[in-house]
C-alpha cells in the first residue's frame, strides 16, 4: 500500500516487525526497528510495513508513533479489526492500513481475513479509515468471494495471502500460483489494486512477482532473518533485484 514507484515498477514493502521481536527478547532498546526501517528505505524499499498487535509482542505504540513521524517513505499499518486499533490508526493516520485477521495464540498470521463473513463489522471501520485519508487494504485469501466482499466494503486494495503457495514444495505450487494469479486478475478487473505477501523468499518470489496485475509485495520475516547473515541493506537490494528480474 505504497505510492506507485516513479518508474511504475513492482513496489516492495519491508515489514520490520521482527527487528522489534529481537529487541524485545532482551527488553532493551536495541535493535531499533525505526533504524531498520530507515536502512530498508535507503536500500530500495518503497515503503515500510508494521503490525501493531493486540499483545504488543513486537512493535509497540512508541515504535509506531516514531515510524509515523520519521520515515522518508510511506508507512503501512497492519492491524486487527478492533476498536483499539482503529483509534490508533485514526490518531496517527498512516498512509495505508491493511486489516488482517489476528488470534492471540498464533505465531504469525495464519490465513486471510473473512471479509465476506465480517462485512457488517468491517464496513464502518473501512469507511472511517478512508475518511481519515488512509488507503485501506484487506488481507484476504485469493478467492472470488473475498474479492467481491472487498469491493462491496469499498476497500481500494486487496493483499492476497501467499502463505499456502510458499509452504508447498516447488513441484506442487502450480495450482496455487494459478489461483493467486486468477485472483489478482479478477481484482484488477474489478478496479481493485492487488498486492501479495506472506512467506515470500528469494527462492519463491519470482513467480509471484511476475504476475502482471500485482502492484506490491510485502515481505518481512525472511528479510529480517537473512539480514542476520548478510546485512539488511544487501538483502533488501537482492529482493528488489529479483522482483525487477521477474518483471523483465
Amino acid at each position: 500500500m505504497l505510492r506507485q514507484a516513479q518508474d511504475g515498477r513492482l513496489r516492495l514493502g519491508v515489514n520490520i516487525d521482527h527487528v522489534a521481536t529481537v529487541r524485545n527478547a532482551r527488553g532493551s532498546g536495541y535493535p531499533d526497528p525505526v533504524r531498520a526501517a530507515l536502512l530498508a528505505a535507503e536500500a530500495g524499499a518503497d515503503g515500510i510495513t508494521a503490525h501493531l498487535r493486540e499483545d504488543r509482542r513486537h512493535i509497540t505504540d512508541d515504535d509506531f508513533a516514531r515510524l509515523s513521524a520519521g520515515l522518508p517513505v510511506p508507512l503501512n499499518l497492519e492491524m486487527a479489526a478492533t476498536e483499539e486499533m482503529l483509534a490508533i490508526a485514526l490518531r496517527h493516520r498512516p498512509h495505508a492500513v491493511c486489516i488482517v485477521p489476528e488470534k492471540r495464540e498464533e505465531r504469525t498470521t495464519e490465513g486471510g481475513l473473512d471479509a465476506a463473513g465480517q462485512h457488517n463489522h468491517l464496513a464502518p471501520m473501512v469507511a472511517k479509515l478512508r475518511e481519515a485519508g488512509c488507503r485501506v487494504s484487506l488481507f484476504i485469501e485469493p478467492d472470488e468471494r473475498q474479492i467481491d466482499a472487498a469491493l462491496r466494503l469499498g476497500a481500494p486494495v486487496v493483499e492476497l495471502h501467499t502463505g499456502r503457495y510458499c509452504e508447498l514444495p516447488e513441484h506442487g505450487r502450480a495450482e496455487e500460483l494459478k489461483r493467486i494469479a486468477d485472483a489478482a486478475a479478477l481484482a484488477a478487473k474489478a478496479g481493485l489494486e492487488p498486492h501479495a505477501g506472506h512467506g515470500l523468499t528469494f527462492d519463491n518470489v519470482i513467480p509471484i512477482a511476475a504476475i502482471p496485475q500485482v502492484a506490491e509485495l510485502n515481505i518481512g520475516h525472511f528479510l529480517i532473518g537473512e539480514a542476520i547473515f548478510d546485512g539488511l541493506a544487501p538483502v533488501v537490494r537482492r529482493m528488489r533485484a529479483l522482483m525487477d528480474e521477474a518483471r523483465g
